[in-house]
């Protein structure tokens, strides 16, 4: 532990346990059915805590393999098969509860890497380097604020440091009361900062959260920022896997659910849901139907949305779910992900991964061929090297080649070397698949618990009542789901973890944004 580990335990920047689990007996009492709709990370984190405690529980997926956003499928290339990606996922060490998930697949989690490093490129200004910074606050954001070539002591003494002041004091309820229906935007605009600052420290982290700063709540962004940097003992080094995540993740969590008696299934949509006088039906786009009193629905916000709406039964089992998704079920804005096989490498000095600030489309780039053990034997029998680009948050109505075209020329322009390279191959995609967190949408936004007996959602577009975001908010509402389960069936619960729960100076009163 670190020296700024120890002063930040001192304040309460460590993990806390937000639910204690246990309560109950080792297994369910009795035999009992559940459900889960959606293999990705929710869905299996809730169905892995449900099979050990000996529920038999099924998991429908309608893609042919898990992993919903980490997912990880075959391509076939003119000289052998490559595994290919959903898109680049930093694994941070404060994702507790994902961990725990993942330490059922390895107990040791041997097969998450440390990425040396944090890089920040820009066309305008120096790097900047954030995987150098002590891990835990305040020393984090002290030795910010003092290495950072983007912040002038000058520009502390301009910046407003009252409206900066709701960052350091984030609570879980009085932020959301205060902020939510502000843009982050706005937020960003008050604290005064110089446009190489607000650029290379603040924007480029919340283009990671796949929402423009234009359209995404403050609350949310102030809640973020206590996740990653303020709030956060671990600080933002992060581990990768070190395979793809179907070997490293999906297949070996696919095997624990089907030792404990459960079953995974791909390929297996479903179409409709409807309340039974034993629980809930689910039938599949083929006709097959599932039927258990405990449903958990963990897919993506628009998925979760068109079932809904596909199942008309639901307006008087669960009107207020049924109210709550035209809403939830507008996805936050594009993105897109292109994965470059080319003829030749990069710079050796080149980060692993690196954002990327105020290029056109262009949000991170990550070297797979030094990351993962596939394609860097293929970079090895080839000479080669395999690029992954990602737009968090791009234009809409633009085919994903074209967006791939821009992203290669954004970054020829950060890295030259890259316009000596031939493309030998190209796969691009382009979605609308993720959460949006649009100002004053923390009122409407569902939680866990539904209003119906037996149902509950899971996802990272799902309401926590504590600090959480991305693949940690899918698995910690995956496993919130399986313990009302556990619960009401007489079984003990699984622990639930997270982080400071409030800012540094919760304590204070909390500053408004400008009126004006």
């Amino acid at each position: 532990m670190g020296l700024s580990q120890v002063v930040g335990r001192l304040i309460g920047v460590r993990e806390h346990v937000v639910d204690p689990g246990g309560g109950g007996a080792d297994r369910v009492p009795r035999p009992v059915p559940a459900l889960v709709v959606g293999g990705g990370i929710a869905g299996m984190s809730a169905a892995v805590v449900l099979a050990e405690r000996g529920v038999a529980v099924t998991v429908l997926e309608a893609a042919p393999h898990l992993g919903g956003r980490l997912g990880a499928w075959p391509e076939e290339l003119p000289d052998g098969v490559q595994r290919n990606e959903h898109g680049f996922h930093a694994f941070f060490r404060q994702y507790w509860n994902w961990r725990s998930i993942l330490r059922r697949a390895d107990p040791a989690l041997g097969f998450l890497k440390p990425i040396p490093g944090y890089p920040i490129l820009s066309g305008q200004w120096p790097t900047e380097e954030f995987g150098k910074l002590p891990p835990a606050p305040p020393a984090n954001l002290l030795a910010l604020l003092l290495r950072s070539p983007s912040l002038r002591l000058a520009d502390l003494r301009a910046m407003d440091r009252d409206a900066a002041l709701p960052l350091l004091t984030y609570d879980p309820v009085r932020t959301y009361e205060e902020f939510d229906r502000r843009t982050a935007d706005e937020l960003l605009t008050s604290l005064r900062l110089p446009d190489r600052a607000r650029a290379m420290l603040f924007e480029v982290f919340s283009h990671s959260f796949f929402n423009h700063e234009a359209e995404m709540s403050a609350a949310e962004m102030i809640a973020q920022f206590h996740f990653y940097l303020l709030g956060n003992p671990e600080g933002l080094a992060f581990d990768c896997p070190d395979r793809d995540y179907g070997t490293a993740i999906w297949e070996p969590l696919t095997r624990y659910v089907e030792k404990h008696g459960g079953r995974v299934l791909t390929g297996a949509a479903a179409a409709r849901l409807d309340r039974t006088p034993a629980g809930w039906r689910v039938t599949g786009a083929d006709g097959d139907a599932w039927e258990a009193p405990h449903v958990v629905l963990a897919v993506d916000p628009p998925a979760l949305a068109a079932l809904v709406d596909a199942s008309p039964g639901l307006a008087a089992a669960a009107p207020e779910l049924v109210a709550r998704m035209p809403a939830f079920g507008r996805p936050g804005p594009p993105y897109a992900v292109a994965r470059y096989w080319m003829d030749g490498d990069v710079r050796a000095d080149r980060a692993v991964f690196s954002g990327v600030s105020r290029q056109p489309t262009l949000d991170s780039v990550t070297l797979y061929h030094r990351l993962e053990d596939e394609p860097r034997r293929w970079a090895g029998r080839t000479g080669g090297s395999v690029v992954e680009l990602h737009a968090y948050a791009c234009e809409p109505d633009v085919p994903a080649d074209e967006l791939a075209a821009r992203m290669l020329r954004e970054l020829t322009a950060l890295w030259p070397e890259v316009a000596g390279l031939r493309v030998r191959e190209l796969r691009a995609r382009v979605e609308a698949q993720a959460p949006a967190f649009t100002p004053g949408s923390h009122a409407w936004r569902p939680g866990v618990r539904t209003d119906a007996p037996g149902l509950y959602l899971a996802g990272d577009g799902i309401r926590t009542e504590f600090p959480s975001a991305l693949m940690e908010r899918s698995a910690a509402t995956g496993i919130i789901a399986a313990n009302h389960i556990l619960r009401a069936e007489g079984a003990a619960a699984e622990p639930v973890r997270s982080i400071r729960p409030r800012g540094l100076l919760a304590g204070r009163t909390p500053s408004k944004l400008p009126s004006d």
